[in-house]
């Protein structure tokens, strides 16, 4: 018997194969639409009124004080009023300093003679610095004259102690005044007598007088008083309304 002839193999039918509408179809794909058009992007017209606005805004910014430095000013004037009071007085910053302390060696600045300096006195232990010393020379109460008395101010050592007068003379009566005339103390400033001001004016009795005159002074001696009246004159004192007599 002939062999039977072989049957050939069976093709996979072409349904079985992917069809091509299994691919995506275009369609699937995002349409163009979906893109940001062109059209999307802002107009020119609409970017300036946002540019006017942030310029305002900015304006406004800066019209306003900043936050940050008004509460830094409210913090200081806080600080300020809190500072004075009797419960928060302390010394000003820099009147307290600490106590210098010596003999802590060179680097210090006050090592070895502490601040002493060499020798003499005021490096010895005991020194002192006493008032009205001055350094061992003869000191100004003893260098004062001392003018003698109990109870006379001129005894004391010094001058602004002593009672003050100018000193006006008979024979500067004579040179400068005729006879009969009125001597004040404006005449006498006139004549160049007396100049000093608030200074009481005193006549003594240096010189002679031969002329009659009215003396206005604050102070006679008693020569001097006797001799002007010998003359004729008369002596007034300042601040009376009569003229002095002669005492008894």
């Amino acid at each position: 018997m002939s062999p039977e002839p072989k049957k050939p193999a069976a093709k996979k039918p072409a349904a079985a194969a992917k069809p091509a509408a299994a691919k995506k179809p275009a369609a699937a794909k995002k349409p163009a639409a979906a893109a940001k058009p062109s059209a999307a992007k802002k107009p020119a017209a609409a970017a300036k009124p946002a540019a006017e606005k942030k310029t305002t805004a900015k304006s406004e910014a800066a019209a306003k004080p900043a936050p940050a430095t008004t509460k830094k000013a409210a913090t200081e004037e806080s600080s300020e009023s809190e500072r004075f009071g009797l419960h928060s007085l302390s010394p000003a910053p820099g009147s307290r300093k600490p106590r210098r302390r010596v003999g802590r060696g060179h680097g210090s600045g006050h090592g070895k003679t502490s601040g002493r300096g060499h020798k003499g006195y005021g490096s010895r232990s005991g020194s002192k610095d006493r008032a009205r010393f001055e350094g061992g020379q003869m000191p100004i109460q003893v260098r004062m004259r001392k003018l003698r008395g109990p109870n006379m101010k001129k005894s004391m050592p010094f001058e602004p102690f002593r009672t003050h007068t100018q000193a006006v003379n008979l024979k500067d009566l004579e040179a400068h005044f005729d006879s009969g005339a009125d001597v004040t103390i404006e005449a006498l400033v006139a004549n160049g007598l007396g100049t000093r001001k608030n200074i009481p004016v005193k006549v003594l009795a240096k010189g002679e007088i031969s002329k009659p005159l009215t003396v206005h002074a604050h102070g006679f001696s008693a020569s001097a008083r006797a001799a002007i009246e010998a003359a004729g004159g008369t002596c007034v004192m300042v601040g009376s309304e009569a003229p002095s007599t002669p005492a008894p």
